[in-house]
């Protein structure tokens, strides 16, 4: 008969020696277990009652006990034979009315190794018979591979090293970046005062007035003078909006990484660390215009096919709609704050009234299927309400009566336009940026032989020019002045009419052959200043005006965004 003083107050001896199931792999040293194992059933044959000896079979357990504590503590597995229970067959989990839980065939072989209809629990002594073993119904028991979770384990801790690192450098770069900026400033400032200082010794300037000059302007006919306010740090920025009344900054581009999302940045213009990143809806896509609209709103155009309406006091979008086709272009309008616009990549011009989202409130086909890629809302000399747009044909007069825009008079066949500047908010200033068409090679031949070749720039970009248009009437312009620049081969640029005093304007284009913004007085096209260039081309240029009267440039390139003060 086996005893049962050693059934309570201490660790059960494995009385029936079983054998750890074999379609149950605990780790991968588990045929060292299984060896382990074997040895206790010999042992257990060769004493009779291994279940109550405490012997050398009990010495054996404890050692393969401990060796399976050692190698996982938190491995859940049977108390009698330490291999992890399976969630079916012979050694699924099951308990017995005490609550402790075993291997149903531990369970079943400790029933049998005492001999009688009842046995107590290994751990707590309560007596149980064979209808009391209950089968618990648990999700599937994944056993981990130990080898394999220290790699895990080992890998992760490196990943988060190498982030920190990344991080690190990351820091250490921008820094760099910095103070490389600080330096550029200081070699460009000095530059160009030693510029105006030789430009005076040519002119007879000496002494006190030569001295004088490099804090004020020795032009005393200037209209204008651009202070540079700031400089930031923007990698993948392609688009900018600026609010002036609230000194804010709108970029879009898209973060790092190989799947990475298109973001709204919002920067403090005089704060060199208050940039906040924003993530848009997923559906967003690259957003390919943004417009600042009165009331802290902002609105955008994606190629996610929407047009959306941005609370700069949340940093959300507050209001969505979904375009025909991906959005190229969009503005506010100057008579009614409900009313925005809309340019497609098919050509089309939308309206829409914000207090109506389910449909736009107008729709007109363009000229052409070619992108609307800029848009100007502004208002004629009796305070009507115009749109003007540009596409790659030209610059179009869009009139709400009818559904059709019409071309600008004289501007057919100049090349493609690439860039509609316009002096809101009243309209009789536009100027216009093309860069020659290309044409077939045998029209190419034809040209070459019956015309004069113009120069080629000898820098990045291609040789465009840029137009002056004046109103004539309230529905007509003339072509004025015309001159030549650099500009881009593919992208649609943007421009800017800097309105300054005496009804006099300026006006602002990134330069191909600068990577920086150059100024032009109007209507004359006589050259007034280059503003500081930047190591990439500019990608973006933005006027703004706030309701106290401060002026402000943002210039943005892929690498940084510039903010010039206007005095």
């Amino acid at each position: 008969m086996p005893s049962r003083s050693g059934s309570r107050g201490r660790r059960p001896r494995p009385a029936p020696e079983v054998a750890a199931p074999t379609a149950v792999q605990v780790s991968s040293s588990g045929s060292s277990e299984e060896g382990s194992d074997e040895e206790e059933e010999e042992g257990s044959e060769g004493s009779g009652d291994g279940a109550r000896s405490p012997g050398g079979s009990a010495s054996k357990y404890k050692a393969a006990e401990s060796e399976a504590e050692a190698e996982d503590p938190c491995l859940p597995s049977c108390p009698i034979c330490m291999v992890a229970w399976t969630a079916d067959g012979s050694h699924r989990v099951s308990c017995i009315p005490c609550g402790h839980v075993y291997g149903r065939h531990c369970l079943e072989m400790w029933l049998l190794q005492y001999g009688k209809k009842k046995a107590p629990c290994p751990q707590c002594g309560k007596r149980y018979t064979q209808n009391n073993i209950i089968n618990l119904y648990v999700p599937e028991i994944v056993v981990p591979n130990n080898d394999l979770e220290k790699q895990v384990l080992s890998l992760r801790e490196r990943n988060e090293y190498l982030e920190k690192q990344q991080a690190k450098l990351l820091e250490e770069i921008k820094e760099h970046k910095r103070q490389i900026m600080l330096q550029q400033n200081i070699i460009y400032e000095s530059n160009k005062k030693r510029q105006r200082v030789t430009e005076q010794s040519s002119d007879g300037i000496l002494g006190a007035e030569l001295i004088a000059s490099h804090t004020k302007d020795i032009d005393h006919n200037n209209l204008s003078s651009f202070a540079l306010q700031n400089e930031f740090l923007v990698d993948g920025a392609r688009v900018m909006g600026i609010d002036a009344s609230s000194q804010i900054i709108l970029t879009s581009g898209r973060a790092h990484g190989v799947s990475a999302e298109h973001i709204l940045t919002k920067v403090s213009m005089f704060h060199g660390h208050g940039m906040e990143k924003i993530h848009l809806p997923p559906d967003t896509k690259a957003i390919r215009d943004i417009c600042v609209l009165p009331g802290g709103h902002v609105v955008f155009a994606s190629l996610g096919r929407k047009l959306s309406i941005f609370s700069m006091a949340t940093n959300n979008v507050v209001l969505q709609y979904d375009l025909p086709a991906p959005g190229w272009s969009c503005s506010g309008d100057y008579t009614t704050s409900s009313h925005i616009y809309a340019g497609l990549q098919n050509g089309m011009l939308l309206v829409f009234d914000i207090r109506q989202t389910s449909a736009p409130l107008h729709s007109s086909m363009g000229l052409s299927t070619h992108p609307v890629h800029t848009i100007h809302c502004a208002v004629d000399g009796s305070g009507s309400r115009k749109v003007f747009s540009a596409s790659s044909i030209g610059p179009c007069v869009w009139d709400a009566s009818e559904n059709r825009p019409s071309l600008v008079s004289g501007m057919e066949n100049q090349g493609v336009c690439i860039s509609l500047a316009c002096s809101s908010p009243s309209s009789d200033v536009l100027v216009a940026s093309y860069r020659p068409r290309v044409e077939l090679p045998d029209a190419i031949a034809t040209s070459q032989a019956s015309t004069p070749q113009s120069p080629a720039p000898t820098v990045s970009g291609k040789l465009g020019c840029h137009t002056l248009l004046r109103r004539t009437t309230a529905t007509s312009f003339a072509r004025d002045h015309i001159c030549s620049g650099s500009v881009s081969e593919l992208r649609m640029s943007k421009s800017a009419i800097i309105p300054c005093r005496d009804n006099q304007h300026l006006f602002a284009y990134g330069d191909e052959s600068l990577y920086g913004v150059r100024t032009w007085r109007l209507p004359s096209f006589q050259r007034y200043t280059d503003l500081k260039p930047h190591r990439q081309p500019v990608l973006d240029l933005r006027y703004a005006e706030s309701s106290t009267g401060e002026r402000y440039l943002g210039c943005l390139s892929a690498e940084k965004l510039q903010v010039f003060t206007i005095r």
